[in-house]
């Protein structure tokens, strides 16, 4: 098996091409001793392979038949996630965008309302290039425009009705940001109010109790539905589950099939969810906790560094994830972080983005904490970050 200092190479790959420099970064990230996270695409076929065979005999029992259709070890992890939640059951789909568009169109239909108020950062608006409505005929409203989740004042005085609430939870692409427990009440109240129903994009869910102070039942209890993923917390491979009661999973059964999503065989992707629920799960308490000492420090050392005009956002992180905000381009900034995984073994940032809108020369990164971020203390992340400044500073003198 290829051991994590291997450089990953493509023979196809265009020297100075996109492809190329995304095979640089794998290898630099590969390749690092030191890292807040490590993230399961990083590793070889053969690496995850060894893993998905390691992980079956001790999340289920490898001499059963495989699952066809859904049955075997899917509906083990269905009637898992279930339990969980604490609700009536659960199906699992191969994406969340697709358990998401089934669990809307469904209840447009229940509600007779195809209007889903959601935030304009929320993942249907974003990532899914307007598939409520080319899909499904679901159209769209938005509560509020700020970079947060909607008050209660907001969905009681919205003026158009709508039948579907949906809440991402956490709002990743605010910064992963979280309401209050209180706050997260009031408005799901308020869309009762409404006789609106609410869905919880909870892809990642899982990490969301450290902060709320409550159990997983309990938050998922306050929706009508909730899709929580496996691949983003977990360590899966890839596949979601839509739980909720027993009528909405049959109905969301059917449409499953449907849109194409009943696979003959996803045997892969439910093992390695069950072992993210054994391995994973327990452990997210710490690393969201982790997270505050680590973006502490982060912003001390860019503080301490000079860097400026900088944020770390939000300054104390709702979950174990949260972005770094700095004004320089995104290129630079990925070209300083690329070469101080390779000069130095340590990987303090991955990749910058280019934010949608705002202000040119602003670029974001999102930062992770997980198992490999606990061995980090605040002077370890101070230390990265001036060796990140100072690499920095070479590539703008270049």
């Amino acid at each position: 098996m290829t051991d994590m200092n291997t450089q990953v190479t493509d023979e196809t790959a265009e020297p100075g091409s996109e492809e190329a420099a995304r095979l640089r970064r794998l290898t630099a990230w590969r390749a690092a001793g030191r890292t807040l996270s490590r993230l399961p695409q990083d590793r070889t076929l053969g690496e995850q392979l060894a893993a998905l065979a390691a992980d079956a005999g001790t999340v289920t029992d490898p001499d059963l038949p495989a699952d066809i259709y859904g049955d075997g070890v899917v509906g083990e992890l269905e009637r898992r996630v279930a339990g969980l939640l604490g609700t009536e059951a659960a199906v699992f789909f191969p994406t969340g965008t697709m358990a998401q568009q089934v669990a809307l169109r469904c209840w447009a239909a229940r509600t007779g309302n195809p209007v889903v108020a959601l935030h304009p950062l929320a993942h249907p608006e974003v990532h899914e290039n307007g598939a409520l409505g080319a899909v499904s005929g679901l159209r769209t409203v938005h509560p509020t425009t700020d970079p947060r989740l909607p008050t209660a004042d907001e969905v009681r005085d919205f003026p158009e009705p709508f039948g579907t609430l949906m809440l991402e939870l956490p709002l990743r692409d605010a910064g992963f940001l979280l309401p209050t427990w209180e706050e997260l009440e009031a408005v799901v109240a308020a869309a009762r109010d409404r006789d609106a129903v609410v869905h919880f994009d909870g892809a990642r869910l899982w990490e969301c109790a450290t902060h709320f102070g409550r159990g997983l039942p309990e938050i998922a209890a306050l929706a009508d539905s909730v899709y929580v993923s496996f691949y983003k917390s977990l360590g899966g491979i890839s596949g979601a589950v839509l739980a909720g009661s027993a009528s909405l999973v049959e109905e969301a059964r059917l449409w499953r099939h449907r849109y194409g999503g009943q696979l003959f065989q996803q045997f892969p992707a439910a093992v390695a969810a069950l072992a993210g629920l054994d391995r994973e799960l327990p452990k997210l308490p710490s690393y969201a906790a982790h997270a505050k000492v680590v973006a502490g420090a982060l912003a001390e050392g860019l503080a301490a560094g000079g860097a400026g005009w900088f944020r770390v956002h939000p300054e104390v992180p709702h979950t174990h994830q949260f972005q770094v905000w700095l004004p320089y381009d995104a290129e630079v900034l990925t070209e300083a972080s690329v070469r101080q995984a390779e000069e130095t073994g340590t990987v303090l940032f991955r990749r910058w983005f280019t934010p949608g809108a705002g202000a040119p020369g602003v670029a974001f990164t999102e930062v992770t904490v997980a198992e490999a971020g606990l061995e980090w203390s605040a002077d370890d992340v101070r230390d990265a970050v001036a060796a990140f400044l100072e690499r920095l500073t070479g590539t703008m003198d270049r």
